[in-house]
Parts: structure tokens; sequence; C-alpha cells
């Protein structure tokens, strides 16, 4: 059997199907929630069987500890404590904490670049004025 890398195309067909199992647990949780559950642990599989990362945007979905789908308000809470979003599971109680210093240091970063920037062009501005 040959050793390597999959094709992208498989690659990219699982992609799709975990964001499809996963739009579809956010559909299915208010009439059938334990279908949901079943249809993250289909998303799981198949991320671990082609060795691809779970998308940031699902990955804050579900539990960490006991793989439940979750829905803010249902069955998880979410908070904003010390610069981190805090999502507990009401299901097994694991608590989840994701920084977002990271987004106001690169939000920061970017006024700064953005700033220097235009001030660079001003500057090129008035040396070229003042060698004239």
């Amino acid at each position: 059997m040959r050793r390597g890398r999959r094709p992208k195309w498989i690659l990219k067909i699982a992609e799709e199907r975990i964001n499809i199992l996963f739009s579809r647990a956010d559909e299915e949780f208010n009439q059938h929630p334990e279908r949901s559950h079943r249809y993250v642990e289909m998303a799981r599989n198949i991320a671990k069987k082609y060795n691809l990362k779970l998308p940031d945007k699902w990955n804050r979905r579900f539990c960490h500890s006991c793989h439940q789908f979750l829905k803010p308000g249902l069955n998880c809470r979410v908070r904003l404590i010390n610069s981190s979003v805090v999502i507990k599971c009401l299901d097994c109680g694991h608590v989840a904490r994701i920084p977002y210093i990271t987004e106001k240091k690169e939000r920061r970063r970017r006024k700064i670049e953005h700033y220097n920037a235009s001030k660079k062009g001003t500057d090129e501005q008035i040396t070229f004025n003042h060698h004239n």
C-alpha cells in the first residue's frame, strides 16, 4: 500500500463534509439534540481519519470533554472574563477559556502599521519639497 499524503481533492471533500455535519448539528439541535451530538461525533471522526484540523468556527461549538454540541444559552454558558471568552458546558461542567488578547494585539499592530504608512507618505512629500 502506498504511503504519503492524500490528494487535495479528498481533503477538500472531507472539509466540506465536516462543515455540512456541523451546520446540520446547529440546525437540528432544538428538535433533536442527540442527533446533533451524533453529527459532531461523525465530524470529529472524519477529521481524525484525514488528519484535519477542525475550523475555529466549529472547534468552539463542541465540548472537548464530553464531545457534545454546544448551543449558547441552551447547554453552555458564554462569558467574557479577564480578556478571554469562557465557555462552560452545562452537561459536564468543563470550562474552555479562549484568550482574545492576540486579536487585540493584531488589531493594534495593524493600526500602528497604517499610521506609520500614512506618516511615511507625508514625510516623503516633505523631503521631496525640501530638496526643491
